[in-house]
């Protein structure tokens, strides 16, 4: 699989032209401030997403393969009725926006290794600037993955009964995901020694969602994994977008979901801006 990301120069040249450069000795009234630093690199990695259209194809393409399988290969076992697409789909969508962000580990760490950060250590730019970007686009590029899986899913029998203000809160809840996992595939990324190792230890991740309420009832399984499964951070979030999407109960679900998310986030925003300032010598 060809490497989309620049090159050594290439990224060393993108920094050069999304940033402004200051000499030692400036006023620092012409450093870069506010959201400036945020803006050019918000901008270089959309671009880099945009043009990424092998791994924005992957992002669609395996959740909604997952989705078919699940729905007509096991659904006719799993629900003779008919009626699994419905149960399925908040699991795949939130499967979906994982193997998206995955994708920010080896963009991170990409960066950490190609010279890009290195040219940056000369300019007066933010610690949290360049993993701001990775996020920002990871969360665009994700929601538009998710809309996507989520038409082909009413073209194949997905009937929601959420009302618009459902709608809303589904949305906010699915994006608040998309930030906590993404921030936490940046930190992965930061903190593995190669895009390489960072591809494999974010693959990890990828696999909470088989061991969720995401294809099948947690009741079902195993005692001891039922244990596991009732009490990862996936299911209640799966739980809370299937009672948003599908009128199931929410029971607890709701809170549980916000207070994983905000956990996992902030958790994931200070390991993250910590390894950022180790490794890129930055105060």
């Amino acid at each position: 699989m060809s490497d989309t990301h620049p090159t050594t120069g290439a990224a060393v040249r993108d920094a050069m032209t999304v940033l402004p450069t200051d000499r030692p000795g400036l006023d620092s009234r012409s450093r870069v401030r506010g959201l400036t630093a945020e803006s050019a690199l918000i901008g270089r990695s959309l671009r880099h997403a945009v043009r990424d259209v092998e791994s924005m194809l992957m992002a669609v393409a395996l959740p909604v393969m997952l989705m078919l399988m699940f729905t007509f290969v096991f659904g006719g076992a799993l629900d003779p009725d008919g009626g699994y697409v419905d149960y399925v789909v908040p699991g795949i969508v939130l499967t979906c926006a994982g193997f998206g962000a995955s994708a920010t580990s080896l963009s991170v760490a990409t960066d950490m290794s190609s010279g890009f950060v290195d040219r940056l250590r000369t300019m007066p730019v933010r610690a949290s600037a360049v993993i701001t970007g990775h996020v920002t686009a990871s969360l665009v590029k994700n929601l538009f993955a998710t809309a996507i899986v989520i038409v082909v899913a009413v073209a194949i029998g997905f009937r929601p009964t959420a009302q618009f203000g459902d709608w809303v809160l589904a949305l906010a809840l699915v994006a608040l995901y998309i930030l906590a996992i993404t921030y936490l595939f940046a930190a992965i990324g930061l903190a593995a020694r190669s895009p390489e190792s960072a591809n494999g230890y974010g693959f990890i991740l990828l696999f909470l969602p088989y061991v969720s309420s995401a294809f099948v009832p947690v009741e079902t399984m195993p005692t001891w994994l039922e244990a596991f499964a009732d009490n990862q951070p996936i299911t209640p979030i799966i739980d809370a977008l299937r009672a948003l999407l599908v009128g199931t109960p929410m029971g607890d679900s709701g809170l549980l979901a916000l207070g994983w998310c905000l956990l996992i986030l902030g958790l994931a925003v200070v390991w993250a801006t910590s390894l950022f300032r180790v490794k890129a010598g930055r105060r």
